[in-house]
């Protein structure tokens, strides 16, 4: 029984560490500031992403862009996007970046 138990705790911490990872950091200020145009999973599906022309986070241009690039983008705003470098602090801007570079590989 002790055994059963055991494996019983084992599974359930090993399925609660992607589900831990997906709701890190950058996942809250993403559904807070990203995800209305951008989309839940980053692929730019929703109404206001295919009015605006929103990219996928898979999309290749997208995936080719340096960290550097990506916090350039979410500091000065491109296109339609509107800057945030006076919304966010620079930790909240790493962690958007780190949160859609999972996106990315979803």
């Amino acid at each position: 029984m002790k055994h059963k138990l055991k494996l019983v705790v084992l599974l359930a911490t090993v399925m609660a560490v992607p589900v831990a990872f997906a709701q890190g950091p950058g996942a809250s200020t993403y559904k807070a500031k990203c995800q209305m145009c951008h989309g839940p999973d980053g692929k730019a599906t929703t109404p206001m992403a295919k009015m605006m022309k929103v990219p996928s986070f898979d999309a290749s241009g997208v995936k080719k862009k340096t960290d550097a690039a990506l916090i350039k983008a979410i500091e000065e705003g491109v296109g339609k996007m509107p800057a945030y470098k006076s919304q966010l602090n620079s930790k909240q801007i790493n962690d958007l970046v780190t949160y859609i570079r999972v996106l990315e590989k979803k």
